[in-house]
């Protein structure tokens, strides 16, 4: 039998931050590292305990799987499931539970993954879920971990992207109440939200001219101005400000008729003008294996879209296919990202450019025909 080829795509060191102890995440941690596809294609490194590690595996009888405790994240070995102690003390296990101890852990966890983010000892971050209520405290003071990750980083122009097979879907105005969405949704964080989420799919997805659709605020997108003129007056012109910079984005589309049809499928990204718009018919798809994913930010976060899942743990009844997910996600992002660097720094010398730039014209022109006449659905 000839022997297969051997994989020669460089591997990329992945931080797992653990997250809630009293919830599922160390069930559908281990349960994805258990998976040999997930080792071939990376490194782990989590941020945990040795004790709690050690709690779940006689819990969910998980006899044959151990972790290689190391100190520091630049003594990862390949092909291991590494483990950094960031607390040895002991730590109280209260099953389904959200307590003060559960909190700080988690906060713990962040914060040393994040020093290694920043020296560069791991490639990315996937962040296993936390509890928004015991986390907060005068150190995070953070609706969630977007928020949190942007201010580490000094960023004021990101997003939060929620990705499946069927579809990336991004929100403008993200975590706040219903009642203070109109009043953030301006023409400048309309495009600022546009720029980043077509930045992010040519640099972290690798693809050349993507398309974006933008959901109307209104019912019916505002009907042309009946039910509201947000649509009419903000949106659209903000979509226009970015077509016209060169970046492929069409509507604003009625929600329901745009989910209801299909036509989501037809796009490389989207964006929602707030949190339900986007989450409920993308967790409705894809809850099971939806992944959240940082845009925006100097370097690549995952998370899985799912929450501590009180209510199922340690029952070994958690299923580890978003968090996977999440590792795979991490990983492409940082191939797509490395490539992208790679051309950018090195652009081609291309001679016949003029004509390459007369086909992009009339591409764009086509596209412009075709989706920027949107009658609401």
């Amino acid at each position: 039998m000839e022997k297969q080829a051997e994989n020669k795509t460089p591997s990329v060191k992945i931080g797992i931050t653990h997250g809630d102890v009293n919830g599922i995440n160390y069930e559908i941690i281990m349960k994805s590292l258990m998976d040999p596809r997930v080792m071939d294609m990376l490194t782990p490194v989590v941020y945990g305990s040795s004790k709690v590690a050690s709690y779940y595996r006689k819990t969910l009888n998980f006899p044959d799987f151990h972790f290689n405790i190391i100190k520091s994240a630049d003594k990862a070995l390949k092909n291991k499931s590494n483990l950094i102690n960031i607390h040895p003390q002991e730590i109280k296990i209260d099953l389904g539970h959200s307590t003060e101890t559960a909190g700080k852990i988690a906060y713990l966890a962040l914060e040393w993954a994040i020093e290694d983010l920043k020296k560069g000892f791991i490639d990315a971050l996937v962040t296993a879920p936390i509890n928004k209520k015991n986390i907060q405290s005068k150190n995070f003071n953070f609706p969630g971990h977007t928020e949190y990750l942007a201010k580490k980083f000094n960023i004021d122009d990101y997003l939060m992207l929620m990705i499946s097979q069927n579809m990336r879907i991004g929100v403008i105005t993200g975590h706040v109440p219903l009642r203070d969405v109109p009043s953030l949704i301006t023409q400048d964080m309309i495009l600022k939200k546009i720029k980043v989420l077509n930045h992010t799919l040519i640099k972290d997805f690798y693809i050349r001219k993507p398309k974006v659709a933008i959901l109307g605020l209104n019912p019916h997108a505002g009907d042309k101005g009946v039910i509201g003129n947000e649509d009419d007056q903000i949106i659209k012109p903000a979509i226009k400000r970015a077509f016209d910079e060169g970046i492929l984005c069409f509507g604003p589309y009625p929600a329901d008729g745009f989910f209801g049809s299909s036509t989501y499928s037809d796009f490389d990204g989207i964006l929602a003008m707030y949190h339900d718009q986007g989450l409920i018919p993308f967790k409705a798809l894809s809850f099971k294996s939806g992944v959240n994913y940082t845009a925006g930010l100097p370097v690549i976060r995952t998370s899985p879209a799912h929450g501590t899942a009180y209510d199922i743990a340690g029952k070994n009844l958690a299923s580890p296919d978003a968090f996977r997910q999440a590792l795979y996600l991490a990983a492409d992002a940082c191939h797509s990202r490395r490539t992208y660097e790679e051309i950018t720094a090195n652009p081609l010398k291309v001679s016949a450019s003029e004509a390459d730039n007369d086909s992009e014209k009339n591409f764009m022109d086509d596209l412009k025909d075709d989706y920027n006449e949107n009658e609401p659905l």
